[in-house]
């Protein structure tokens, strides 16, 4: 008799373990605070960049926020050009763009994700000096202007300027 049944509960208990899995899953949803977090990661402030720039180096650490960290870093245009290094701030100009999309925010967001990107660039340009820095500042103006007037309003995940 314990053979028969026990068979019997095997499925049964299979069965409940399956039907109890989505609800475990779903209980397990991002942090309430993702759009504040986001949004420290994002403002024109170097602070701001530090911090986002640590959290890039250690995304395990934000597993939970379910954070896009993709980067084509700067699209189509060079990553470092005339030798200034951009990548950078291209990267969380993405992480900005990516991750607001997918909030459904990213109309509200898109200019002050623009400035950010142009304050990063900006930053890069005060290791320079002399005409080297001009070149840096018109650079990064070029790169704002770009973004700024035809910045990806595509959905999340499309491979579009961002």
């Amino acid at each position: 008799m314990r053979r028969r049944l026990a068979a019997p509960l095997a499925v049964v208990g299979l069965a409940l373990s399956a039907a109890l899995l989505p609800a475990a899953t779903a209980s397990a949803a991002v942090p309430a605070d993702k759009a504040e977090v986001l949004s420290s990661f994002t403002q024109t402030s170097e602070s701001s960049y530090n911090a986002f720039m640590a959290a890039r180096n250690n995304q395990a650490a934000w597993a939970d926020y379910a954070f896009d960290w993709s980067t084509d870093y700067c699209s189509s245009s060079p990553d470092n050009p005339l030798g200034f290094p951009f990548k950078d701030a291209c990267s969380r100009h993405d992480f900005g763009y990516r991750n607001y999309k997918d909030l459904g925010t990213f109309p509200a967001n898109k200019d002050r994700l623009d400035d950010m990107l142009y304050a990063d660039l900006k930053r890069v340009c005060t290791g320079y000096s002399g005409a080297t820095k001009a070149t840096c500042d018109s650079t990064a103006w070029i790169y704002y202007q770009a973004v700024h007037n035809f910045g990806s309003v595509a959905p999340s995940g499309t491979p579009a300027a961002s």
